[in-house]
């Protein structure tokens, strides 16, 4: 059984609209995991909503997404 098409639009209501980030941001977190289990790579994932949260919300942690981050930047670039 399939789901409806989802029409993506605004939320206008605030309540609304902070329970369907939160339910997302949750289920991005749940999916960077799973990745990280099930593959054995490394990830991290850094969301950040100007609405709701003023500081950005980290999965893994800062100091292992900034490991992370920096052993990214050092690779070298492909053409």
């Amino acid at each position: 059984m399939s789901r409806k098409k989802l029409k993506l639009a605004y939320i206008t209501n605030d309540s609304k609209r902070k329970t369907t980030y939160k339910k997302s941001t949750k289920g991005l977190v749940k999916k960077v995991h799973e990745l990280t289990t099930l593959c054995g790579i490394e990830a991290c994932a850094i969301i950040h909503s100007p609405d709701f949260d003023s500081q950005p919300e980290v999965w893994l942690s800062h100091a292992g997404a900034r490991r992370l981050l920096s052993e990214f930047k050092k690779l070298p670039q492909s053409k």
